[in-house]
């Protein structure tokens, strides 16, 4: 499924937020933001809302994108 990578993978280009950035501001390592930006990994439940919490802290904008492009159902039909 992957699409909270595929999202995240988008707004971290288009807001120029880096992979390093966001793991500090979310307290986990960049190995974890790595796996879900390349789709290795999928973030769960609570991961989404800490991706969520960091991205507003970074970038309001960039954290209402996420939510927008991760709910998004149009390209499942």
């Amino acid at each position: 499924m992957a699409k909270a990578g595929k999202a995240l993978k988008q707004v971290l280009e288009t807001h120029g937020i880096s992979q390093n950035r966001l793991a500090v501001v979310m307290g986990v390592g960049r190995s974890n933001v790595h796996r879900w930006v390349y789709e290795i990994a999928d973030p769960v439940g609570d991961a989404i809302l800490a991706i969520r919490n960091g991205l507003q802290k970074i970038n309001p904008a960039a954290a209402q994108e996420f939510i927008s492009l991760y709910l998004d159902e149009s390209d499942e039909n």
